[in-house]
């Protein structure tokens, strides 16, 4: 699917997982004018902020390291090594939030959704998105 392109983002996580968003995804999203929200590391933002300049990129952080951490141990999934390496990965990228157009702390996740469902609708305000309706709107108008 790479190879042909089939793919908005794709990336290689912690050197041993491959994930990717297609871009059939996008499409019908868009075909029921529907937001498209991603669950996707910094190389995936990154890639879509390239393609698809008129994104909005939410990076959601952890309250801290050790709510992190806590978090990672929960899920009782990973040995003490691969914690040490997504803790690491996670303040390398974490390092990269002015990339991002919004930030969300993620202490409650009921109250992250809703910081991110207002961020959408805030962006489907924006001038820039509703220019075209707008004029047309203008145009009922006479002018």
């Amino acid at each position: 699917m790479i190879e042909r392109g089939e793919f908005l983002e794709h990336a290689c996580v912690f050197g041993k997982h491959s994930y990717g968003t297609p871009k059939k995804s996008l499409e019908e999203a868009r075909a029921r004018q529907l937001d498209l929200v991603l669950e996707i590391d910094v190389q995936g933002a990154e890639q879509v902020r390239q393609k698809l300049p008129e994104s909005v990129a939410i990076f959601i952080v952890p309250p801290s390291r050790r709510e992190l951490e806590k978090r990672i141990r929960a899920r009782n999934q990973d040995r003490e090594d691969e914690i040490a390496r997504r803790l690491d990965q996670a303040r390398l990228e974490m390092a990269r939030y002015l990339d991002y157009d919004y930030v969300v702390i993620n202490e409650d996740v009921d109250r992250a959704g809703e910081a991110v469902r207002a961020i959408a609708q805030s962006a489907r305000c924006e001038t820039k998105r509703n220019r075209l309706r707008v004029h047309q709107i203008l145009k009922s108008f006479g002018g």
